[in-house]
């Protein structure tokens, strides 16, 4: 996929330095090659040209806090290139396999920088994770993964040749030699006479025709590789996990062209594996009983960590399926999917379109797709809990409130989104004053309805995004993301007025005459940084507030509790 076009190279090239006629030649190399290539005078960034850029490299180049990552490797790339006077091969920070090669071009020193290209899955899925929960998770660049590029290493050695080549005949007829390969890469193709009249006249006319033929194939095959695994990146995340479930195996058995494809997920609690979907199988995944980790092809791929691919049952050690599954070939892969070293899962893939047998290639392309099939997981595991939690009740059935197990869950995330995107965020634990001798005096029933005024008192005085829950007996919590200290006074202090101004039937028998309620607020700091700190702190404070005389607000901040906000 070309990157070439001026929003996505702002800032980081100056075609209008480059020998003319060069940008043209080394846009049609780097697309019909499938990889990136970047002319450069210097450290870099900027560079003269920028062609088909890797979106990760765009990404750390954009960003000030992390461009400095680059700087050892494509950033010191031209001197070291033309001081060793030869090509330079090196991986970088993120990963990627790059060459630094000295070029001469208008007795101009210049280097160029090819590759920027993953060749090893381990390396994509060790960058997937220091960017989903690592040390990148602050880069948060919603372009990352719109253009990364995957080649087998000779790819980046026959590009390297192929420079050294055209820059040799760029020094002779720059001109034609771009226009041919402008034409080579598929843009509006002229007949293959006319491109030999236009070419060094050093390459025979059927070699030049072959040329062409390969330079076309080459990136027919690395675009509908790219367009392919872009699609099966957005197409598998859906909000529904059984959606999810599918449109993982039906996009992996796409990509794999293959038949028969299942998807296994790891059942911690139980160590088990549970199949969650599958597709050309005579089966419903929900008839299947549950695979204990070692038992069986995905039971052993799971507790051993990696991958097994069979091109021949008849000539393994594997015990052959039974009859009724009805399988068409006797290759198939199983791989496991995993996150830092978790289990996530297990998908397994069969019955290759005409008959052919799994290979290198295969198991390459899901080394490729495994660290967003595992991202995509963890996000079904996570909509499946919470869809256990509503099945076991996450609501208050007095109040009609979230209970307090739904609201630690979800403090523990916004505290992480918190720490990660260096939100604001506020939490405010309440009590109603005085409620036992409410209650004692009234009766338990008298108290219950005071405690659902409450709750509708709370409910009616919140944002969209606010939670609002029923923390035990008297007390109720509100979570307040992406919300400052004075954002919660004012929240705080409306909904201890709507408290004060709402009737209720024995509300007068009270000390101040009517219902009222004490607040503590927490606010997220670098002390007050986890969901246990964010309670502690508001408790705290909510305590101050009671012994300050009730009905009133008080604060609890990096360690200073009795801040007071508001008082009646």
């Amino acid at each position: 996929m070309s990157n070439n076009s001026p929003s996505a190279s702002r800032g980081q090239e100056n075609r209008e330095e480059a020998p003319p006629g060069w940008p043209e030649l080394q846009d049609g190399l780097a697309n019909s090659f499938g990889l990136s290539m970047l002319l450069v005078s210097g450290p870099q960034p900027p560079a003269l040209v920028v062609s088909n850029n890797n979106s990760i490299c765009a990404a750390f180049q954009s960003s000030p806090q992390h461009r400095k990552r680059c700087d050892p490797f494509c950033g010191d790339a031209h001197r070291k290139a033309t001081q060793a006077n030869d090509t330079v091969e090196y991986k970088c920070h993120a990963g990627l396999l790059c060459f630094a090669k000295p070029v001469q071009i208008e007795n101009r020193a210049l280097a160029i920088i090819g590759g920027r290209a993953f060749v090893q899955g381990a390396d994509y899925q060790q960058l997937v994770e220091r960017y989903r929960s690592g040390e990148l998770k602050e880069l948060e660049s919603p372009t990352f993964f719109s253009n990364n590029i995957f080649a087998e290493r000779h790819r980046l050695r026959d590009l390297n040749e192929r420079v050294e080549k055209g820059v040799s005949r760029f020094s002779s007829e720059p001109r034609a030699v771009a226009e041919t390969l402008v034409h080579a890469n598929g843009a509006s193709a002229p007949k293959a006479e006319s491109l030999v009249r236009v070419e060094a006249p050093s390459l025979p006319d059927r070699t030049l025709e072959l040329e062409i033929e390969r330079l076309r194939g080459e990136l027919e095959h690395s675009s509908r590789f790219t367009d392919t695994l872009q699609r099966f990146l957005q197409r598998i995340s859906s909000e529904d996990p059984t959606k999810t479930y599918y449109s993982i195996i039906s996009n992996s058995r796409e990509l794999l062209d293959s038949e028969r494809a299942s998807l296994m997920v790891f059942d911690e609690p139980t160590n088990k594996l549970i199949l969650k979907a599958a597709i050309g199988m005579n089966v419903d995944p929900a008839a299947v009983g549950h695979m204990g980790v070692g038992e069986g092809v995905s039971g052993s791929v799971i507790e051993s960590g990696k991958a097994l691919i069979i091109y021949d049952v008849d000539s393994s050690e594997i015990t052959p399926a039974p009859a009724d599954r009805r399988y068409k070939t006797k290759s198939f892969i199983s791989f496991p999917i995993t996150i830092g070293g978790r289990k996530i899962g297990v998908l397994n893939i069969a019955d290759k379109l005409g008959g052919r047998r799994y290979d290198e290639v295969d198991l390459s392309l899901l080394e490729i797709i495994g660290p967003q099939v595992a991202l995509a997981l963890e996000k079904a595991e996570w909509q499946e809990r919470a869809t256990a939690y509503q099945l076991m009740s996450i609501t208050d059935p007095l109040t009609g409130l979230p209970n307090r197990r739904y609201l630690e869950e979800r403090l523990t995330e916004e505290v992480n989104r918190s720490k990660r995107s260096e939100f604001p965020m506020c939490f405010l634990m309440i009590d109603i004053d005085d409620f036992k001798a409410y209650n004692d005096n009234n009766g338990h029933q008298a108290g219950d309805l005071a405690l659902q005024i409450t709750a509708h008192c709370l409910k009616g005085a919140l944002r969209a995004a606010d939670v609002a829950s029923r923390y035990g007996g008297e007390e109720f919590c509100i979570l307040l993301p992406q919300t400052t200290a004075a954002e919660a006074v004012v929240i705080a202090d409306r909904i201890r007025q709507r408290v004060a101004t709402t009737h209720f039937p024995h509300g007068k028998s009270q000390p101040h005459g009517h219902v009222t309620i004490s607040i503590g607020v927490s606010t997220f700091s670098s002390i007050v940084n986890s969901a246990e700190t964010v309670i502690a702190a508001a408790d705290r404070a909510l305590y101050q507030a009671k012994s300050l005389g009730k009905d009133r607000i008080e604060f609890y901040k990096d360690g200073s509790e009795g801040a007071s906000a508001n008082e009646s």
